[in-house]
C-alpha cells in the first residue's frame, strides 16, 4: 500500500510582502525626493517607510477592512448620540499619519520641500490603506481653506495641524447633494439669517465622508447665491447612514442632515464655490498622490509574487511575457510618481501657481484614469491567489477607483484643464515649457511634444470640451516622459517612449523592441 501523501503540505505559494521598508525599496520615490528638493526628509520617509510595510501594520489594516464602520445614531435611552464606531486598527492607521505631520506638516513648518516630503509620507501611507489617509487630507486642505477668514483661522488652524492624535481637531467637508454630484451650483441646502453672523442650515447632504470630526466646511443657498460656510458638528447634524461602498471599505462616508443647524460664513457670501477651491486645490493634489501610493504597492505586490512563484520550469518574474508585463507596470508607476512629485513641488513654490493649476488637473485626471486597468493586470498577475480578499490586489483594486470620483470625475478635470487654458494662457504655456526641457533627448518625444502643442489649441477652439480628453491624455504623457528622460534610467525612459510614444499596444505588457525590461523589474522593487 502507497504511503499516505501529505495533501495539505503548502508548496509554491509566495510569503506575504510585509517586513520590509517600503521607502528603501522605491528606488524611483527616493530619487524623486531629493530631485524635487525634499531631501531633507529622507529620514522621515525612511521611518514611515519602515512602518507601513511592518507585520504589524498588516494585521491592523485587514482588521479594519473586516470590521468596517458602524453607525449608532441613538443611545440605549433614545437619546441621539450619532456616534460612528471605528475598528481600533482603523485608530491605530490614523494615529501614524496624524502623529508623523501627514495633515499639516507644511504649515507648521513651511520650509522648501515640505509639500514634496509630506507628498511622499502620503504616497506611503495610502500603500498601506487609502482610508484613514482621507481624513489627513482633509485637514491638510482646510488650512488654505481656513485662512480665508483670519479669525476662523486664529481658532482652528492650531489644532487642525496639531501632530497629537489625541488633541488635534479634525476638519470635515459635506458638499454634494443627491441631486447635484459635481454641480455643486444645483444644492438646495438652505442657509436663514439669524443675527450677529449666524445663520441656520436646512438641507440634506450625499456624500459627507469620515463625519468624525469637530467642525467642517459645506455649501447653502442663500439669497446671494451658493455660500460657503463652516460649521461644528453638535445639535442640528444629523447622520441618516453610513455608504455602502465599492471601495475605502474601512472609512465611513455618510448621508447627513441639517435641520437649523448654527453656521458662519466663510468668504464672500454668493460665492461660496470659489471659497471652496482653496480647499479642493489640495484634496485633488492628494487624490493623486493617494492613486500613485496604490499603485506602487500594487507593482510591488505583483513584483514580489512573481519572484518567488515557479511556473514553466523557472520563475515567473524570469519568463519573457511576465517580465514584459511586470517591466511595464513598472514604468507607469515611475512615471506616475516623478509626475505627482514634479507637481507637489509646485505647491512650495508659488511662482509656480499657473503650472501648479494646471498640472494638477492634468495629472489627477490621467493618472486616475490608468489606476484601475494598472490595478486589473497587477491582479491577473497572481492569478486566482490576487481575486481573493486574503491577498491585497482585491482591495486595491477597489480602492484605486476612488480617484475617478473624488474631486472631481474625468469629466471635471478635463473641463477644469479647458477653462485654465481659455482663461489663463499662461498655465499651458508654462505647462508646455516643462515638457520641452527634454527636447532633443528622445525623437519619439521630439514627435509628441511637437503634436501636443498643437493639439492644445483645441482646448480653445469650438469643440473643446468634445476634444479635451485626448489632448489631456497627450499634455498628461508628455510630462510623465519629459522627466523620465531628463531623470530616470536610459533603460526607464526608452521603455516607456517606445510603450507610451512608439509602436506599444493598448494592454500592459506590450513593451516593443529590445528594451532590457530585466533591470527595469529589478529597480522597481529593490529588497
Amino acid at each position: 500500500m502507497p504511503a499516505t501523501l501529505p495533501t495539505h503540505e503548502v508548496l509554491n505559494q509566495p510569503p506575504p510582502l510585509v517586513g520590509y521598508n517600503a521607502f528603501e525599496a522605491d528606488v524611483a520615490l527616493q530619487e524623486a525626493l531629493e530631485r524635487e528638493g525634499g531631501g531633507w526628509g529622507v529620514d522621515r520617509c525612511r521611518e514611515l517607510g519602515e512602518v507601513v510595510a511592518s507585520p504589524e501594520a498588516d494585521e491592523h489594516c485587514r482588521r479594519a477592512q473586516r470590521n468596517t464602520p458602524v453607525l449608532h445614531t441613538h443611545d440605549r435611552y433614545g437619546n441621539r448620540i450619532d456616534r460612528v464606531e471605528y475598528d481600533p486598527g482603523f485608530h491605530w492607521m490614523l494615529r501614524q499619519g496624524i502623529e508623523r505631520g501627514l495633515a499639516g506638516m507644511p504649515w507648521r513648518d513651511p520650509r522648501p520641500g515640505a509639500h514634496v516630503v509630506r507628498a511622499a509620507l502620503f504616497m506611503l501611507a495610502n500603500g498601506l490603506d487609502t482610508g484613514p489617509c482621507c481624513p489627513m487630507s482633509i485637514n491638510y486642505a482646510a488650512v488654505p481653506t481656513l485662512r480665508q477668514e483670519p479669525a476662523l483661522a486664529a481658532e482652528w488652524e492650531e489644532r487642525v495641524t496639531r501632530p497629537d492624535y489625541d488633541s488635534y481637531a479634525q476638519a470635515g467637508m459635506a458638499m454634494t447633494e443627491k441631486q447635484g454630484g459635481s454641480d455643486l451650483r444645483a444644492n438646495t441646502t438652505v442657509a436663514e439669517p439669524v443675527g450677529d453672523g449666524w445663520y441656520e442650515l436646512t438641507g440634506h447632504k450625499w456624500f459627507c465622508t469620515h463625519p468624525v470630526f469637530e467642525f467642517f466646511f459645506t455649501l447653502a443657498q442663500t439669497s446671494a447665491g451658493p455660500t460657503c460656510f463652516v460649521a461644528e458638528r453638535g445639535p442640528g447634524f444629523e447622520l441618516q447612514r453610513l455608504k455602502d461602498k465599492l471601495g475605502g471599505r474601512c472609512l465611513a462616508s455618510s448621508e447627513v442632515e441639517f435641520r437649523a443647524l448654527p453656521a458662519r460664513i466663510l468668504g464672500e457670501e454668493g460665492h461660496g464655490i470659489r471659497a471652496m477651491m482653496a480647499q479642493i486645490g489640495p484634496t485633488r493634489l492628494d487624490t493623486l498622490l493617494g492613486i500613485v501610493g496604490i499603485t506602487r504597492r500594487a507593482v510591488a505586490e505583483a513584483v514580489h509574487h512573481c519572484r518567488h512563484r515557479s511556473a514553466f520550469g523557472g520563475l515567473l518574474a524570469e519568463q519573457p511575457a511576465m517580465e514584459n508585463v511586470l517591466a511595464d507596470l513598472a514604468i507607469e508607476s515611475e512615471a506616475a510618481t516623478a509626475g505627482a512629485m514634479r507637481v507637489a513641488r509646485a505647491w512650495d513654490d508659488d511662482s509656480e501657481l499657473p503650472f501648479r493649476r494646471f498640472a494638477t488637473a492634468v495629472m489627477k485626471y490621467w493618472t486616475c484614469k490608468r489606476g484601475a486597468p494598472l490595478a486589473a493586470e497587477a491582479l491577473e498577475c497572481l492569478g486566482g491567489n490576487g481575486y481573493i480578499e486574503e491577498a491585497p490586489l482585491a482591495r486595491l483594486y477597489r480602492d484605486i477607483q476612488i480617484g475617478t470620483v473624488w474631486e472631481g470625475s474625468g469629466n471635471v478635470m478635463v473641463l477644469d484643464v479647458v477653462r485654465a487654458a481659455s482663461r489663463e494662457p499662461e498655465a499651458l504655456e508654462a505647462f508646455l515649457d516643462e515638457c520641452e526641457l527634454a527636447r532633443g533627448a528622445d525623437a519619439r518625444l521630439d514627435h509628441h511634444l511637437a503634436r501636443t502643442r498643437a493639439d492644445a489649441l483645441l482646448l480653445t477652439g469650438p469643440h473643446p470640451r468634445r476634444n479635451g480628453r485626448r489632448v489631456v491624455e497627450d499634455l498628461a504623457v508628455a510630462l510623465e516622459a519629459s522627466l523620465l528622460v531628463r531623470h530616470a534610467p536610459p533603460d526607464v525612459a526608452d521603455a516607456f517612449c517606445a510603450a507610451r510614444l512608439g509602436d506599444g499596444g493598448r494592454a500592459f505588457g506590450t513593451i516593443p523592441g529590445d528594451v532590457p525590461t530585466k533591470a527595469i523589474v529589478e529597480r522597481s522593487l529593490r529588497i
